[in-house]
């Protein structure tokens, strides 16, 4: 599995999400209250730009009249037909055992993992004689 840098923490806070192409696939980068999530931009059901949605809760009931909410911003619905989806897993709550949408490990990485070094660059010797500027290969 090859790795891409998407971006510095601090250019995706809390409630961002950032979309973006990875070998041709539309991939959208999420930021739930500091954790981040990848999913492939493409409702299994018809194909909409899923992740262009509204994150929303999960609404569920144990009694007539009473109502919960919970996995508050974890929920993605279409934009095209509301289906939902967790954003953690990719699970379709619409039909769990036919629909999922492609879920992609999101790690955050110290800057001194990715940037390996010392580099050194390479140098050209310049020197001005009388008029002209001569360069050294």
């Amino acid at each position: 599995m090859a790795r891409h840098v998407i971006a510095p923490v601090d250019e995706l806070p809390p409630g961002s999400r950032k979309f973006l192409e990875i070998d041709g696939r539309p991939i959208a980068i999420f930021n739930v209250k500091g954790e981040f999530f990848g999913l492939l931009n493409r409702c299994p059901h018809q194909g909409a730009a899923l992740c262009e949605g509204p994150l929303i809760g999960l609404a569920s009931s144990s009694d007539p009249g009473e109502i919960e909410y919970t996995k508050l911003g974890e929920i993605l619905r279409c934009p095209w037909h509301g289906w939902e989806f967790d954003i953690r897993t990719g699970q379709s709550y619409c039909d769990p055992r036919r629909f999922r949408v492609r879920a992609y490990p999101v790690n955050v990485e110290p800057g001194t993992n990715l940037v390996k070094g010392p580099y050194v660059a390479e140098t050209i010797k310049v020197a001005v004689e009388s008029d002209y500027v001569v360069v050294e290969l």
